[in-house]
């Protein structure tokens, strides 16, 4: 697989997108972020994936959206495993108010306890 230079992914993504659309696209570089006819600003690495999606898409001859848009990621919910505490359960709070209840002199709890 070659690999491709800024310049050859954006003017292969433009024409692909014009292919798709059936009009003129234009994509815009603002920095180090890109505007496709003027939507949503993109970087480089989205462009690379509708590029690559777009020379997938065509090498099956499936179809694609007729949008430039990029596809809206969703966001999973992940799991939450519950890590066992070595501290026998205690708050950082409680941890601190027995350790200085165990220990000798003037010691005193900080500010907010």
């Amino acid at each position: 697989m070659t690999i491709l230079t800024k310049e050859e992914v954006i003017s292969q993504l433009q024409t692909a997108l014009e292919q798709q659309s059936g009009k003129a696209v234009s994509i815009e570089q603002a920095g180090s972020w890109y505007k496709i006819d003027g939507g949503k600003s993109v970087r480089f690495s989205e462009l690379e994936s509708m590029h690559a999606e777009l020379t997938a898409s065509s090498a099956k001859k499936v179809p694609v959206k007729t949008t430039s848009k990029p596809a809206v990621k969703t966001a999973k919910k992940v799991a939450v495993n519950k890590v066992e505490s070595t501290s026998g359960g205690l708050t950082p709070k409680q941890l601190w108010r027995q350790k200085l209840e165990n220990t000798t002199g003037k010691q005193t709890l900080p500010r907010g306890f």
